[in-house]
Parts: C-alpha cells; sequence; structure tokens
C-alpha cells in the first residue's frame, strides 16, 4: 500500500467538506471586498451637503419649481414658461 493510511483524496484532512467551506469563505471575503469599494467609492463621490439641499419627500413643490420640472422634461416653449413664469412672479 502506498498511502500510508491517508484516505482523503487530494484535499487534505477535512475531506471534501473542508474545500468546499475554504471556497464559499474566499468567495465571502472577495464579496466583502467588492462591497467595501463600491461603498467607498459612493462616499468619495458624494457632493459636500447634498443632503441638507435635496427637497423633502413630504415637502410640496412650488409654483416655480414645477414650472421648471415641466420646462426641463420639455413639456412647456420657451414662450409658455417665460410667460407663466411672469404670471407667477
Amino acid at each position: 500500500m502506498m498511502g500510508g493510511g491517508m484516505m482523503g483524496g487530494g484535499f487534505g484532512s477535512f475531506g471534501l467538506m473542508g474545500g468546499l467551506i475554504g471556497l464559499l469563505f474566499n468567495i465571502a471575503i472577495i464579496v466583502g471586498i467588492v462591497l467595501l469599494i463600491v461603498w467607498a467609492v459612493k462616499q468619495f463621490n458624494r457632493s459636500p451637503g447634498a443632503s441638507s439641499q435635496a427637497p423633502s419627500a413630504n415637502q410640496p413643490l412650488s409654483a416655480r419649481e414645477i414650472l421648471d420640472v415641466r420646462y426641463v422634461r420639455g413639456e412647456l416653449s420657451r414662450e409658455e414658461y417665460q410667460t407663466r413664469l411672469s404670471d407667477i412672479s
């Protein structure tokens, strides 16, 4: 007999389960590193004070803000925008 009593089949002393656990652990480490990088990029790309300038979801828009949004979306022509802007000013 040549194996010297070792029956692991090339997976070390833990057998197949040890190899699978090691593989899952390595995958978890890689996923953790990727998530950390994504979080860091989001933190560094965020403009300072952006959260204080963003309108609250519960706060209604003013007439000027609604008019601006409609103009940007292309719902109003330039002339309509200027006419309505002068109406609300």
